[in-house]
């Protein structure tokens, strides 16, 4: 199969489903995963499609912290993109070499990725924020070959030439002794030619996840799974030909990828930016409305932020608006429907896969819930403690005559989605498990009801027993951040002598409130008149909450904190026992 071909399957199915907007059934029983043998996204379709077809538009969009904006044509990028892989070719970067990019939201990353699929190089996207133990990690078990860094943060590598040598070092930025200068790249002039066609199964992306329990996964993706398997992405977004889509995620992460470069650009959408130093809600707003943003997306901590506003000042362009990172609270659902006349609509996915589960635009929304399984997904749900797949809702009813509706989400291998990962790279032992008993399984538990819908409950890690109940933290902390003290919140099981565990709330306040006793009895009796008797809140300690550098909570933290002091009262901690239950005004 030539790439001709493959690009002729990709544009065909990314078609459908740019034309099946409001037909969720439809598109999944009509969509089929393109499966081309050679397939290049960034040479096929990139450069033969987007930079053919729209070479004028915009395809992407820096703003500043200072109000300075930078636009770069999908013309402009295709070439400039084209002289970095010849370059880097000259310089030795060849198919295969793991590349290591940390650099920032600038164009040099958008080049870097482009330039590294075009050479069949293998990326691995890190953060600025790593530390040199970190950077060390992932030089060693990533197998890195060559790193393109900022120059600022040259130094976390070691000095050129020493014992960490042994990789190619490109420096983005001032000249950097014993690395190499990117910019030479503007000045190659030979026409880019590939050494050879690109497999659709050749490995393009090593993710390292973000690390919330245990040490991070080495995540691989193919030419395929990202590229093409954001499809799915771009049909949960809404994205349209010609979008202003601007996303909050920061670079080395799976979202960046996601939703600043392969879902809009499937679409043939212009990525925002927006690079501020320190976030500022209103700031954000403000560039939605400057820039036309049409399609946002935020993870739920910066639309928790957003909502503290006065959302009706802002006229805006918007037609779609998601949430993703981790699952959204129904009362900042409810502030965006008044004040904008718009659903932010929720979605699952992980650096593992591609968009899973959503709720795309014209399909109707159930409050709290995840929404349906996406075209080329099939979903079902297993029991967390065998592995095995439960019975759909309605189909074999158990012995007390209804059947089982919660368990962890999983995908059904029989016929592979290709936005999967190839597994996690040099750990079969954890691919074992992730791929037992034909299903994929993501560690993450819900529920599903007779139409399909499912509703997010918690990672397998995350819910706990108190006096035999099973617990759902979200469930707990949806509640929580109701409260108009509460801007966030985490719930971890905390050891008691009675019911085993009972639930204790970690709460971060909103602007305006300060940490007092009044203020903690508050909370706890909103809580208590919200919750059934034994989902109570019994514990509450204001503290900042412990997050990966990704943004996501660390329960581990807050859990392990918990067992290393027992049933010892923690300094700061307050209990339902020290409020009497009249006067439970708040």
């Amino acid at each position: 199969m030539d790439s001709s071909t493959g690009i002729s399957e990709f544009l065909a199915a990314r078609d459908l489903l740019l034309n099946s907007r409001g037909d969720l059934a439809g598109a999944c029983r009509q969509f089929r995963w393109p499966r081309p043998e050679r397939f290049n996204w960034a040479l096929d379709y990139f450069d033969g499609v987007l930079a053919t077809e729209r070479g004028e538009q915009d395809a992407l969009r820096l703003i500043e912290d200072d109000g300075s904006r930078a636009d770069y044509t999908f013309a402009r990028l295709s070439d400039s993109s084209s002289r970095l892989a010849g370059w880097l070719a000259g310089h030795g970067v060849r198919r295969g070499m793991r590349v290591l990019l940390v650099l920032g939201n600038q164009v040099e990353l958008w080049e870097s990725m482009l330039a590294c699929m075009k050479l069949g190089a293998v990326i691995i996207p890190a953060t600025t924020l790593l530390s040199p133990a970190d950077l060390a990690d992932r030089l060693d078990r990533g197998g890195v070959g060559a790193v393109i860094s900022r120059s600022d943060l040259t130094a976390g590598f070691g000095p050129a030439g020493g014992g960490a040598g042994g990789y190619l070092r490109v420096a983005v930025g001032p000249p950097v002794d014993g690395w190499l200068d990117y910019a030479e790249a503007a000045g190659f002039d030979r026409p880019y030619q590939p050494d050879g066609p690109t497999a659709g199964d050749d490995p393009l992306l090593l993710y390292f996840t973000s690390g919330t329990t245990a040490q991070p996964k080495l995540v691989e993706h193919t030419h395929l799974s990202y590229p093409v398997g954001h499809l799915s992405t771009m049909y949960w977004i809404g994205l349209r030909p010609g979008d202003v889509h601007l996303n909050v995620s920061s670079p080395g992460w799976a979202k960046h990828a996601w939703s600043c470069f392969f879902a809009p650009w499937n679409a043939g959408a212009t990525v925002v930016l927006f690079n501020y130093l320190r976030f500022d809600a209103a700031r954000m707003l403000d560039v939605l409305a400057e820039a036309g943003v049409t399609t946002f997306c935020a993870p739920p901590t910066v639309w928790r932020m957003l909502v503290q506003q006065d959302l009706t000042r802002w006229q805006l362009s918007l037609r779609e608006v998601v949430g993703a990172g981790e699952p959204l609270n129904p009362e900042v659902i409810e502030r965006v429907q008044r004040a904008w006349s718009l659903t932010i609509r929720d979605g699952f996915g992980q650096t593992e896969t591609t968009a899973q589960i959503g709720n795309p635009p014209g399909e109707l929304v159930k409050p709290g819930s995840m929404g349906r399984p996406l075209p080329g997904y099939r979903v079902v749900l297993a029991d967390p403690v065998t592995g095995q797949a439960l019975p759909a809702p309605g189909a074999d009813e158990d012995e007390d005559g209804a059947a089982p509706t919660e368990g962890e989400i999983c995908l059904d291998l029989s016929e592979r989605p290709v936005g999967l990962m190839v597994g996690y790279r040099d750990d079969p032992e954890r691919n074992a498990v992730a791929m037992a008993h034909g299903l994929y399984h993501t560690g993450d538990v819900a529920s599903i009801d007779a139409d399909g819908y499912i509703t997010y409950v918690g990672r397998t890690d995350d819910v706990f027993k108190s006096s035999d109940y099973r617990i759902s933290p979200f469930e707990l902390e949806s509640v929580l951040i109701e409260h108009p003290a509460v801007a966030e919140a985490a719930v971890v099981p905390a050891p008691d002598e009675i019911r085993l565990a009972v639930p204790k709330a970690y709460v971060v306040l909103a602007a305006g409130h300060q940490p007092s006793p009044e203020l903690a009895g508050q909370i706890l009796a909103f809580c208590r008149r919200q919750l059934a008797p034994y989902k109570r809140i019994r514990r509450l300690e204001f503290a900042e909450l412990p997050k990966t550098i990704s943004g996501k909570i660390r329960r581990v933290d807050l859990r392990g904190a918990e067992l290393s002091r027992g049933e010892q009262r923690a300094a700061g901690e307050y209990r339902e026992e020290d409020f009497p239950r009249d006067g439970e005004a708040g």
